[in-house]
């Protein structure tokens, strides 16, 4: 794929986010790896949230 006239920023490794002007590009930070697997009150919680609604889904469908 040609691209003509588009600056591009090789430190960025999507081609989307190179064809990215700089001052978009200022907005954005990278989110440790580390925050992303940490597991919070609040994915427990959504977790049992789901799960007693598909389990009282599942029990009104067969009775």
């Amino acid at each position: 794929m040609r691209r003509s006239l588009v600056l591009t920023d090789e430190t960025c490794r999507h081609p989307f986010r190179a064809s990215l002007p700089p001052h978009v590009k200022a907005d954005l930070f990278s989110i440790p790896a580390e925050s992303l697997w940490r597991l919070t009150a609040e994915d427990v919680r959504g977790f049992a949230t789901t799960y007693v609604a598909v389990t009282a889904a599942v029990f009104a469908f067969i009775f």
